[in-house]
């Protein structure tokens, strides 16, 4: 029994990651109709903006962490002015190209700036704590992932649904033409849309260095395909179907591990096999609607 409240545990915390992640693809795609592929490289870069952050500063890590997502933010708004704006009128593979190779070259900036050796991160001391509870032992930061996720999700929640720009995300989704000819600065809800799904991810990615402290200008690269499959579970698009898809993903890959540990090296795999298997039965994702792709 312990061993499964520990399994479980270990679970939650690893798919309120994969959640945190993935409500920037699901953002990005319910307005624009876009995958972001360079969004697991965002990550990246946020886990790093943070490590030099924590180690060249004497700035409390509250602070870094919040200061470094709002950084990360404005990339991200960079990002989409210089890669996807131009070719919002184009053909969506166009875009698709584009987005690949923007995650290409942020990796290659990566390795160029950081280089290519692992870097340890300094793991905030509070966080780095064992607490027992009954047979359980969890490390704090296990249970500080899950709080945060839920927090952000509802702040999300209420930025969507209560502010004219959440209004204007909302109607953009449904019809991004229509928007733009009742007076809407589409480009200002866009800007605002890749600002808070790269926010997201910084702070992602803080939370995954303290929980796995070794940082490679890759690391984003298998984190970001696999918070895609949580978002196309969920079906993509959709808030709660991406923390949904998250939360599954994560505790398939950690109970199967525990109850067939000699399946570990293989646990990359299952996220692939269950999204072959939500695109056989339910296309579009868990809670994903329809919609009719435009030429």
């Amino acid at each position: 029994m312990s061993n499964l409240a520990q399994n479980l545990a270990n679970g939650i915390s690893l798919g309120s990651l994969y959640a945190l992640i993935a409500i920037g693809y699901t953002l990005v795609y319910g307005i624009l109709r876009l995958i972001n592929f360079a969004h697991g490289d965002l990550f990246m870069i946020g886990a790093y903006v943070m490590l030099y952050g924590l180690t060249l500063t004497n700035l409390p890590w509250v602070i870094v962490v919040i200061g470094g997502a709002f950084l990360l933010g404005g990339l991200g708004v960079i990002l989409e002015k210089l890669a996807y704006s131009p070719l919002r009128s184009s053909a969506r593979i166009t875009v698709l190209i584009s987005a690949i190779g923007a995650s290409f070259l942020l990796q290659n900036l990566g390795l160029l700036i950081f280089g290519g050796r692992p870097k340890a991160f300094p793991i905030p001391v509070f966080l780095d704590r064992v607490v027992r509870i009954g047979g359980v032992s969890i490390n704090l930061v296990s249970i500080f992932i899950p709080i945060i996720t839920i927090a952000l999700v509802f702040i999300l929640q209420y930025l969507v649904n209560h502010t004219k720009t959440g209004m204007a995300m909302r109607a953009m989704s449904r019809d991004f033409e229509a928007v733009s000819l009742m007076g809407i600065d589409v480009n200002r809800v866009v800007s605002f849309t890749f600002f808070i799904g790269s926010f997201l991810a910084a702070v992602g990615g803080f939370m995954w260095s303290v929980k796995y402290p070794s940082l490679l200008p890759v690391m984003g690269t298998l984190p970001g395909m696999k918070c895609f499959i949580a978002a196309v579970i969920g079906g993509i698009g959709n808030i709660y179907g991406a923390v949904l898809g998250g939360l599954m993903l994560g505790l398939l890959e950690i109970m199967i591990i525990g109850i067939f540990p000699t399946l570990t090296g293989y646990r990359d795999a299952f996220a692939f096999i269950l999204l072959i298997v939500i695109l056989l039965f339910k296309p579009t994702g868990l809670f994903g609607k329809r919609i009719a792709e435009k030429v």
